[in-house]
């Protein structure tokens, strides 16, 4: 065991406890009150983006609800190592948004295709010159309609226009605040050194400022809480199959497993395990400013849904292999689900070091299996044409990250789909 090994479960855990996160928000608005500023929401927001687009539409609600000071900035799409598979995030971002928009009775059609350079332009030196006029709020929602569904978006008066070199300088500038303050992504909203992604995230924020008194009369519950997960068994119809892509190193589906085996469960639905290589052992970087939000909004989900997240080893490397052997043995024995249980929550809350035998170990026996049979399946290396497989099907399906999932005629990715699975399990197949 390294030293890294031996340190990295207290440091995560103080890192990314309950109380920390609280304690850093107190702070925060001591110093908000010390100096006598508002509550400052900036919102970065990009023109090509659907959840940018959604989250344009909520944002005047946001405004009436609490009381905030709104900075808006135009930012430009995510750096390439922070967007692998950029066609289809692409894509799939269009078909995800409309998804969204159905669920939350907001506007938005997937047409099939991005909009056009020029269109995007167009669109980015009207909000940049609404951001320079304190209007941002008042026209986004708009200018959004105009850019992805301009036969049915209202007639209005030529609005203002920013210069081409205003708009680059608004642009860099931004992109570089973003930089700064820590995130990658449009659609993202920061709030006093706390950062939350489109309509998802929306209901941290919105405790967060209840939490602080500054909602205004009329605000009652948030606009956009976590959906509701089945609590009482429901049958579904025709016993359909849910497909779990999953990565032992994803803490997103750390926080899932133990919820879609509870859904299935619940619903009388199979879960079949799709575990992929995680992306850095496939090659693809993954940026500090993505790896870190990443696991610190993990670590509020696992609040939420009340899963223990925090005390981690990291299982680059050894550990992933080591674990995806072991899932493919626990399969062949009907012990898949007790495994990938054991492993995410040795490795996600107790901080087990999978790639020792000692942890190894533990994570095998708690989940029924063998130390006999385990060490002699560490040297069976047929998962890797097996993981391959699941990569090539889940791509296949227009996904790429995990966790991902499919049931019936729906593929979608996220823990925070799981609304979405959950639907598709219980209508008629």
């Amino acid at each position: 065991m390294s030293i890294k090994s031996l340190l990295m479960p207290a440091i995560t855990a103080r890192l990314l406890s309950r109380d920390r996160l609280l304690a850093r928000r107190v702070r925060a608005e001591r110093r908000r009150r010390a100096h006598g500023e508002p509550h400052r929401l900036h919102y970065f927001h990009q023109v090509d983006d659907p959840y940018s687009a959604l989250l344009a539409q909520v944002l005047p609600r946001l405004l009436a609800r609490y009381d905030l000071l709104l900075e808006a900035h135009v930012v430009p799409a995510p750096a390439d190592d922070a967007a692998p598979e950029r066609a289809k995030l692409v894509a799939y971002s269009r078909k995800d948004a409309q998804l969204l928009a159905r669920h939350w009775q907001l506007d938005f059609t997937d047409s099939g295709t991005q909009p056009s350079v020029d269109a995007c332009m167009q669109a980015r030196r009207q909000l940049v010159a609404a951001c320079a006029a304190g209007r941002f709020a008042d026209v986004a929602a708009s200018v959004s309609q105009q850019l992805w569904d301009p036969a049915t978006a209202p007639q209005v008066q030529p609005p203002l226009l920013a210069d081409l070199p205003a708009t680059d300088r608004h642009i860099a500038d931004s992109q570089a605040l973003r930089r700064r303050l820590g995130h990658y992504l449009g659609a993202t909203l920061f709030y006093a050194g706390e950062w939350y992604w489109g309509v998802d995230r929306l209901h941290h924020l919105e405790t967060r400022l209840q939490q602080l008194g500054a909602q205004r009369d009329g605000a009652g519950n948030p606009m956009f809480p976590p959906p509701a997960e089945l609590q009482q068994p429901r049958r579904a119809p025709d016993a359909p199959v849910i497909d779990f892509y999953v990565s032992l190193r994803s803490p997103y589906s750390a926080i899932v497993t133990p919820r879609v085996f509870a859904l299935a469960a619940m619903t009388g639905a199979t879960v079949r395990l799709r575990p992929v290589l995680p992306m850095v052992m496939r090659g693809l970087a993954v940026p500090q400013s993505k790896r870190m939000y990443i696991t610190q909004d993990a670590a509020r989900e696992a609040f939420v849904h009340n899963i223990p997240f925090g005390r981690l080893n990291d299982p680059l490397g050894r550990p992933t292999e080591r674990g995806l052997a072991l899932l493919a043995l626990a399969e062949r024995q009907g012990r898949g689900q007790a495994l990938l249980l054991s492993f995410m929550q040795g490795v996600w809350s107790e901080g087990i070091d999978a790639g020792s035998d000692r942890g190894l170990r533990r994570i095998a026996e708690r989940a029924g299996l063998s130390w006999d049979d385990t060490c002699l399946a560490l040297d069976d290396e047929s998962w890797r044409q097996d993981a391959e497989t699941n990569r090539a099907a889940m791509f296949a399906l227009g996904l790429w990250g995990v966790p991902s999932f499919q049931v019936r005629n729906l593929a979608v990715w996220g823990q925070d789909r799981l609304w979405a699975v959950q639907q598709a399990l219980l209508q008629p197949g």
